[in-house]
């Protein structure tokens, strides 16, 4: 038997709660392998009942995990007697007791355009932080045995970056599990649905944050309703454009002063947070799924609307690529006339559509949760055996 030891901390938000909300279940099914998993209390709730996962529930604020992490969770490993460990949010121990898998995901790092874009939002002092960070980000992939990417891209944007070797594994997909609720929306979300029936109805999944490039989504309204004068449009969000409504440091403030300066109080409707275990009914009320984002490592929204039969429209940046191929039109990433050309075409074009939808539900099979999972295990294992060997 494997005991396999994950450091959940920094899943506080966004892909880092789907991964880890959805890797566990698929790590419970192996009844060789047992898990000790150390989350946030908020994130237990979500994902507690599996007998073959020890919980240790610690609320660690983000200013002090790194340094709960270096110096005290090594002690933590030991005493559990684990055999590998899992660090699932970008940084690595410097010194792990046993043998280290890195998950790195988050490309801020990596992004030029993240660095240009908080200096012209003037945000000087997020704009060390995160040099600061992408230092211990670059050195934990040193420190780490093996470090998994969650696509060939941004494996390849690390080896560049820290001339170390990266493994590209793919985040997975249960589409049986996405879709098992079958419960309502909240009756606040529902209401705002129904005053968009009839509507050309955009989504995008996505807290507030810089590198989501809101602005340029924001600035393609106008000129979407000029070439569609005859139909409504409605934006959907998934957060509120509201100092304290978001997660982290970003200001949503720009962006809710373009709305108002664009006028477009009438066609964005911010939805707020919808569960993840209802946000399959919310594609199934989706016309096109959009994504103006400049950076990203995965994007699990991109394959959650392909396989609920959702055509994309999305930023032409590799990853999304990658993930999307066929399934999409592409645009420049800053060009707000180039998505609502997109967005007419995918709205106008029933031929493209359909083949779009068709492409997306079969490239939405390629990816699995239960691959994902087994792929881990092998690595861990393999990790195992060569330290036992050493040992």
């Amino acid at each position: 038997m494997m005991h396999l030891f994950i450091n959940g901390l920094a899943a506080t938000t966004g892909g880092g709660i789907t991964y880890i909300r959805n890797l566990l279940p698929h790590l419970a099914l192996y009844p060789c392998v047992r898990i000790t998993a150390v989350v946030s209390p908020q994130l237990h709730r979500e994902v507690q009942g599996f007998a073959q996962v020890k919980f240790l529930q610690l609320q660690i604020p983000p200013a002090r995990r790194f340094w709960y992490e270096q110096r005290v969770l090594p002690a933590v490993i030991r005493r559990a007697g684990a055999d590998v460990l899992l660090s699932a949010g970008n940084f690595a121990l410097r010194k792990s007791p046993v043998p280290q898998i890195l998950l790195s995901r988050n490309s801020i790092y990596t992004s030029p355009d993240y660095y240009r874009d908080l200096l012209a939002r003037r945000e000087y002092r997020m704009w060390i932080d995160t040099r600061m960070r992408a230092i211990l980000a670059k050195k934990s992939v040193q420190w780490a045995d093996v470090t998994v990417a969650p696509s060939r891209v941004f494996a390849e944007d690390l080896r560049r970056w820290t001339g170390a070797d990266v493994m590209a594994i793919h985040h997975g997909f249960d589409r049986e599990a996405f879709t098992r609720d079958s419960g309502s929306l909240s009756p606040n979300v529902q209401s705002k649905l129904d005053k968009a029936g009839g509507s050309l109805k955009l989504l995008f999944v996505s807290h507030y944050n810089y590198y989501r490039n809101f602005e340029t989504l924001l600035r393609s309204l106008p000129p979407l309703r000029q070439q569609l004068p005859d139909r409504s449009i409605k934006l959907l969000l998934t957060c509120q454009l509201e100092e304290g409504k978001n997660p982290g440091a970003y200001r949503p403030s720009a962006a809710a002063r373009l709305i108002q300066e664009l006028g477009l109080s009438d066609t964005v409707l911010e939805l707020g947070t919808v569960p993840y275990q209802q946000l399959h009914h919310l594609y199934s009320t989706t016309d096109i799924y959009v994504t103006p984002a400049y950076t990203e490592t995965f994007a699990h929204p991109l394959v959650e609307a392909m396989a609920c039969g959702v055509p994309i429209v999305a930023s032409d940046i590799t990853v999304h690529r990658e993930i999307c191929e066929n399934a999409a039109l592409f645009f420049d990433r800053f060009s707000p006339e180039g998505l609502a050309k997109s967005i007419v075409q995918c709205a106008s074009e029933t031929s493209t559509r359909n083949r779009m939808i068709a492409e997306g539900l079969k490239r939405s099979q390629d990816f699995s949760w239960k691959a994902h999972t087994e792929q881990i295990l092998a690595l861990a294992q393999g990790l195992l055996d060569s330290h036992r060997q050493s040992t």
